[in-house]
């Protein structure tokens, strides 16, 4: 008898619901999301880390409930960036691969973290990075372990032998060492590594479209993998649930990615009419990451970078911001992404003004962090905006981001699926 009561005891604990955490908070003004306008006083309601109600004036708070009293501050949704590499920092020796082990890119990212969380960043799509260096930082987030954003990591980058994402500028018997695996030659070959990458736990397929400006081959910024080798990525991607997002920097590699049907192009830097009405037809979205390339201005000519990469930084500088032109006019949709760890983490919204600078309105701005960068990821029904039963990703700002979009450089306070940021 004794047994069988403790057993019923243990079914009904389990069927019973668990205590949930309730938090008020109150602020001066909330926008709820980048189409609207900021209220006046309103009272948000999170429980377990979701979003319950948002409501006008200050209700009095449940019992037991934990308040935040935000007078005169503006409460927004929490900021996305699309590109990001947390476990980098700007300016380091490449040849560094050769010598520092993964595990330090998570101690690194840990911090790189912290300060992309503190400066607005609730979500972000990392990049590229060590094999399981991402993965690591994305559970160390999600479970608490760690504060910072929600990450939506990549792993490492498809790319072709000896372009932008392969392991180069060292002796080939180092290359064969430092080689991470997912180089790839023909379709069939490109197939085999997303599948590869998906099932390391790829959230994202990241490839490198084009050359690219660091790396140590000359080989200018143009295209790299063949049309069949881009197609047969996007749609092995699409057939796993995964999108795909380009590094791509050269016109014909930018068209030809959106031709394939890789969903997001990222830097852009070259994009001329052609490439942007095939990604304009496509679908396919601007990423600008406009910040990278201050980040590289302000290192040029001071011996941190090789001379391969000093002549590739110059051309790329002498274009920044036209694709943002180019896709507005062309009616191209850009989302948000700085390629933090080019530039200091933390610094990721400096690209709100380099975006307005190139002629979106401070709305327009603002819309590419959160809710186009929230459908960007097809996550429109959980970030980006402030509504019942979104994740609770929430940031606090002095004045008003729709007036004056530099606000957002300085943000007072930050919750992320319901926890305070420290």
């Amino acid at each position: 008898m004794t047994h069988r009561w403790l057993l019923a005891a243990a079914v009904l604990a389990m069927a019973a619901p668990a205590w949930a955490e309730t938090v008020v908070i109150r602020a001066g003004s909330v926008l709820r999301d980048a189409g609207g306008e900021p209220g006046g006083p309103a009272t948000i309601t999170v429980v377990d880390g979701k979003i319950q109600s948002v409501v006008d004036g200050a209700p009095p708070a449940p019992a037991g409930a934990t308040v935040i009293e935000l007078p005169g501050k503006t409460v927004l949704p929490g900021l996305i960036d699309l590109h990001v590499h947390l476990s980098s920092d700007p300016g380091g020796d490449f040849r560094n691969e050769a010598v520092e082990p993964d595990e330090w890119g998570v101690v690194v990212g840990t911090r790189n973290a912290l300060a992309t969380l503190r400066a607005g960043f609730t979500t972000v799509r990392e990049a590229g990075s060590g094999q399981y260096v991402g993965f690591s930082l994305r559970r160390g987030t999600a479970e608490g372990v760690i504060p910072g954003p929600r990450i939506v990591a990549a792993g490492p980058a498809l790319a072709i032998v000896g372009g932008h994402g392969d392991t180069t500028g060292f002796r080939e018997d180092v290359h064969a060492v430092l080689d991470q695996g997912y180089t790839c030659t023909g379709a069939v070959e490109c197939a085999e590594k997303v599948r590869k990458a998906s099932r390391a736990g790829a959230d994202v397929i990241k490839i490198t479209a084009t050359g690219g400006v660091l790396s140590q081959q000359g080989r200018g910024l143009g295209a790299h993998f063949s049309d069949d080798e881009m197609k047969s990525i996007a749609d092995t991607a699409h057939s796993l649930g995964l999108k795909v997002m380009a590094h791509a920097h050269g016109a014909r590699g930018i068209e030809a990615a959106a031709a394939a049907g890789i969903d997001t192009i990222d830097h852009g830097t070259f994009a001329d009419e052609a490439a942007l009405k095939v990604m304009k037809a496509k679908g396919t979205w601007m990423v600008p990451t406009l910040m990278a390339l201050e980040g590289v201005r302000a290192r040029l000519g001071k011996g941190i970078y090789t001379p391969t990469v000093e002549v590739k930084a110059r051309q790329a500088i002498e274009t920044a911001g036209r694709q943002v032109t180019r896709s507005k006019a062309l009616g191209v949709p850009i989302a948000f992404g700085t390629d933090a760890g080019v530039f200091e983490h933390g610094r990721n919204a400096g690209e709100f003004a380099l975006m307005v600078k190139a002629g979106l309105t401070n709305r327009e701005a603002l819309a590419t962090a959160t809710t186009n960068a929230a459908l960007a990821l097809g996550m429109e029904g959980e970030i980006g905006k402030i509504a019942p039963g979104y994740s609770a990703d929430l940031i606090a700002v002095s004045g008003n981001p729709l007036a004056d979009v530099r606000v957002l450089e300085k943000v007072d306070w930050v919750m992320a699926r319901g926890r305070v940021a420290p």
